[in-house]
């Protein structure tokens, strides 16, 4: 991990002298984000699958976003994000998971959580932008399931952690229309973990205005201790911001 790290940050200070910045720049943003989420969720040898057992769906996303771009030389531009995601289901068990048998009717929550600081550059700013940085993520991730039949029955599975990830966002503007089209994602992969997030957009701006649409994906292969997430979540998001 330390590796790491040292290694993104070295990419972060040889991207410092391509950066182009002409102003100050503020902008933040809030989007609803309709995803739907698969994989698994295990703790020991206890494994069980979030969208065919569990039959999790979407309670709601909470996702916002705020950055701060500057004239000054070296020192990176700001970004801020932060993202929650609930979901909840009812679904019978195929196998045990912990505590509660194969075969029991379970009512389950799941929370997933990740707050992101990014330090970029504008390595290009006009028609075609492209930043490159770091994002630091603090990740939680909560997974509770209960035996509708016998309530005390529950099992928790969690996983948190603070990681290191490669960040890239490219824009494309069609001049003197407003519109355009990007893509962004973070990523990290070490010791059998991974993770990226990533989305791709269409954008139409006008005045201090900035609407979104697009599809996003969050992939999650994380283990902490004997409690392991490797869920996918993804879907369709729209979003709107102010751009000063």
């Amino acid at each position: 991990m330390r590796k790491l790290t040292l290694a993104l940050g070295s990419s972060l200070i040889l991207a410092a002298p391509f950066a182009q910045a002409d102003i100050v720049g503020l902008g933040a943003s809030v989007s609803y984000w309709d995803s739907d989420s698969s994989g698994t969720a295990s703790s020991g040898n206890s494994l069980v699958g979030v969208d065919n057992e569990l039959n999790m769906k979407n309670d709601g996303n909470a996702n916002a976003s705020i950055y701060l771009e500057h004239p000054v030389p070296i020192l990176p531009n700001v970004r801020l994000a932060y993202t929650l995601i609930q979901e909840s289901g009812r679904g019978t068990l195929t196998n045990s998971y912990i505590d509660i048998g194969a075969g029991a009717s379970v009512q389950s929550d799941l929370d997933l959580e990740q707050l992101d600081l990014t330090l970029y550059y504008e390595i290009l700013d006009n028609w075609v932008n492209l930043d490159l940085g770091v994002t630091v993520r603090d990740f939680s991730g909560e997974l509770l399931v209960q035996n509708v039949a016998n309530a005390s029955q529950v099992s928790r599975t969690e996983a948190d952690g603070v990681l290191p990830m490669g960040y890239l966002a490219a824009r494309f503007d069609l001049p003197l229309t407003g519109v355009a089209v990007g893509a962004e994602g973070n990523y990290i992969a070490f010791d059998g973990d991974s993770m990226r997030d990533f989305n791709v957009y269409g954008q139409y701006s006008i005045s201090l205005l900035q609407v979104r649409a697009g599809y996003r994906q969050l992939a999650i292969d994380y283990e902490d201790g004997s409690d392991a997430f490797d869920v996918k979540i993804d879907g369709p998001f729209v979003s709107a911001g102010v751009v000063f």
